[in-house]
């Protein structure tokens, strides 16, 4: 059993008195993830400590995920997890489609054009609506950054073994 772990959201805060918390989603798959009778591990980054916790009851509310844990009754019982991040072990990721990918797949890719120039690295991955968004640090000029629309016309070839994505810079992206 692998001990890679991958966060799916971050305990941002306590929720009411009976020991519900809100969380910020990090996952494209929320429902599955924070589903009911679901376990997921609670870690802080600073300590290493890590708490298995399950889930008893979820609703999505304001784009947060507000949870009840199991056994977890009382604000002062939630409220030192703050902060802390809930994650599924490798092992319990789904297998994904043809053409998609998990964030940790991605981070971390070099974006280089249809003719081979090196653009940068991935750095992060947003979600502001229709489609995602990459994020490439910029090899030149240092500093900058170029936002690519996950779209086929853009993102040409991801392969995920050689960290390498080959884009199609539109008019206007840089």
């Amino acid at each position: 059993m692998s001990n890679k772990w991958y966060t799916v959201g971050k305990l941002a805060n306590t929720h009411g008195l009976r020991g519900e918390v809100k969380v910020l989603p990090s996952t494209d798959f929320p429902e599955e993830r924070f589903a009911v009778g679901n376990k997921l591990s609670l870690q802080d980054e600073q300590s290493g400590r890590q708490v298995e916790v399950e889930i008893a009851s979820v609703r999505e509310q304001k784009g947060m995920f507000v949870l009840k844990l199991k056994g977890f009754n009382d604000i002062n019982e939630v409220e030192k997890y703050k902060g802390w991040l809930l994650k599924i072990s490798e092992a319990e990721q789904g297998e994904l489609d043809e053409g998609e990918y998990y964030y940790h797949q991605i981070i971390g890719c070099k974006a280089v054009t249809e003719d081979g120039e090196e653009l940068g690295a991935i750095s992060e991955i947003l979600s502001p609506g229709a489609n995602h968004v990459w994020v490439v640090d910029l090899n030149k000029p240092k500093g900058k950054q170029l936002l690519l629309p996950v779209i086929d016309e853009v993102i040409l070839d991801v392969d995920v073994a050689n960290k390498l994505v080959k884009v199609h810079l539109l008019e206007g992206l840089m």
